[in-house]
């Protein structure tokens, strides 16, 4: 699995999965839901993903830092002010959300392992090798911040 660290944009990433679970629910029962309510959390849903995808870029933007996470030997400062006081990751939890957002549109329960698939890829193919690399060049600083914010939410 070390070849795959890394390797994949996380927009693509979350892109396949959202493919995937277009494919469950074509495959899989939906359930019933209110078509207003269905239209409204996904809004909702799809609202707070890009509010925490576009956060993260701006924080990364003013910090004058790489935005690429394929390379993150490349960061040039730490950024742990702004939405990264919530979150080490707030444009994975922007998909994340962006992924939730579509499973409720879906209205396929099943789908939901899309959301779940996405979280565990990250977390072990981007997360944690970008994690490496921050402790590498950031050393104490990012232990401390580790201890101080969560991964996720």
């Amino acid at each position: 699995m070390p070849n795959l660290e890394n390797r994949i944009p996380p927009p693509l990433v979350a892109a396949l999965f959202a493919l995937v679970m277009w494919v469950i629910s074509i495959v899989l029962p939906a359930i019933e839901m209110n078509a207003v309510a269905q239209v409204a959390l996904s809004l909702a849903a799809l609202a707070a993903g890009l509010f925490f995808c576009i956060a993260g870029i701006v924080s990364f933007r003013k910090a004058k830092t790489t935005v690429n996470p394929l390379k993150p030997e490349t960061a040039t400062s730490l950024v742990n002010s702004g939405i990264y006081t919530i979150s080490r990751n707030p444009m994975y939890v922007g998909f994340a959300l962006l992924l939730s957002a579509w499973a409720v549109y879906l209205s396929s329960p099943w789908v939901i392992i899309g959301i779940v698939g996405f979280v565990l890829y990250m977390n072990r193919l981007q997360i944690m090798p970008e994690e490496r690399a921050l402790k590498e060049i950031f050393g104490s600083e990012f232990l401390t911040y580790q201890t101080k914010v969560r991964r996720w939410l």
